[in-house]
């Protein structure tokens, strides 16, 4: 039973790992985009909100999105742990957080920090293609297609991403170390973060991130 935030920069990996962790776990793995997405599916009066909010293009305000988490962690699947990855953002949004899971009877057992510096990131990034009739994802230093710039999968010419390029990443970046620094603070006084590098390849990043929920479990 392991309630967990992820935390990195953008294309730190953190979907990927708690996708992974998600099988492993037998948890949900739940991104905002997901929540987002669940809450307008639902048809309910909160996604009804939701959707018109979204569709204007406008940003969900803390209290909308607070109300869309308190509902998505009282589902069933959640009452074995979670995977939250997104949220929080912010040092008031990891209080918020703080109150619901009181109001549900339980909190966080670990937040995971997975660290990779900014030159990395932008070399990682810049080198992604991605497929855009298969979605299928390569990249030219560590995953290359077998042929140049064309997808193993089914053929395609692979694409680059247009927010994959350098001042892109550099600007997310910035953004990043701007609105989640304070928030990694947070967590390290609550006694609650472990950081875990990304800058390995996947299957390691994985192993760590089991050795570090492996050794949450003993203490």
């Amino acid at each position: 039973m392991m309630r967990l935030v992820f935390l990195g920069p953008p294309g730190a990996g953190k979907g990927t790992q708690a996708k992974i962790l998600s099988k492993k776990l037998g948890i949900p793995h739940i991104s905002t985009g997901d929540m987002l997405r669940e809450a307008i599916a639902s048809g309910s009066e909160l996604g009804k909100r939701v959707e018109t909010i979204v569709s204007s293009g406008a940003l969900v305000s803390d209290d909308l999105m607070a109300e869309i988490v308190r509902e998505r962690l009282s589902q069933a699947d959640c009452s074995n742990g979670f995977i939250l990855d997104g949220y929080p953002r912010t040092v008031n949004q990891a209080e918020t957080l703080k109150e619901i899971l009181k109001e549900l009877g339980t909190k966080l057992d670990l937040v995971i920090l997975i660290d990779v510096d900014e030159e990395t990131l932008v070399e990682r990034i810049t080198s992604r293609r991605v497929c855009p009739n298969c979605h299928a994802v390569f990249n030219l230093k560590n995953n290359p297609p077998k042929k140049d710039n064309i997808c193993d999968h089914c053929g395609t010419q692979l694409v680059q991403r247009e927010d994959d390029t350098e001042e892109v990443v550099r600007n997310r970046y910035k953004i990043y170390l701007e609105k989640t620094h304070p928030l990694i603070e947070y967590y390290e006084r609550e006694g609650l973060l472990k950081k875990v590098p990304g800058d390995r390849s996947q299957d390691d990043v994985t192993e760590m991130l089991l050795q570090v929920l492996e050794g949450a479990k003993k203490t």
